[in-house]
């Protein structure tokens, strides 16, 4: 009896706060208060789903033969009606992907399904975004930020 054994498509791992705590700090010197300044106001430091619609659309994208999801950032429209208070503020928006092989390889391709009109890519979006909309402080993620002198942020 031949035995396939399906490779594991993992590349994260936990982490600690350690590793949390720096990788926020070096976004936030290196590219957050950049991104602050240019935009006018704070921009988005995180974003926010319930492991409710989380499950809600990782169950869709299994059911659509999905192995991963894609992260992209994004940026709102500066003029975004639907939620004036995220208007040029980052994002993250999920896409289903599957695994293909290709001439290069093994690649991850974005999942498009049909809908009632047309195809779409198979993507979540809409989190809550910090900030504007942020809850009691964590306490993950503090760093003091020199801008010389225009004095000291903390965030």
């Amino acid at each position: 009896m031949l035995t396939i054994q399906k490779k594991s498509l993992k590349v994260g791992k936990f982490v600690n706060t350690e590793h949390v705590d720096s990788v926020i700090k070096n976004y936030k010197q290196e590219r957050w208060v950049h991104n602050s300044e240019r935009l006018g106001k704070e921009d988005s430091l995180s974003v926010w789903h319930s492991l409710e619609e989380l499950e809600e659309f990782l169950a869709k994208a299994k059911e659509h033969g999905a192995d991963g999801v894609r992260m992209y950032f994004g940026v709102y429209d500066r003029d975004y009606a639907a939620q004036p208070l995220y208007a040029g503020r980052q994002t993250i928006v999920l896409v289903a992907t599957m695994q293909k092989e290709t001439e290069k390889g093994n690649v991850s391709k974005d999942i498009y399904i049909n809908t009632e009109n047309s195809t779409s890519i198979l993507a979540y979006n809409y989190a809550r975004v910090c900030p504007p909309f942020c809850d009691a402080d964590n306490g993950v993620g503090i760093t003091i930020i020199d801008k010389g002198k225009e004095g000291l942020i903390v965030t």
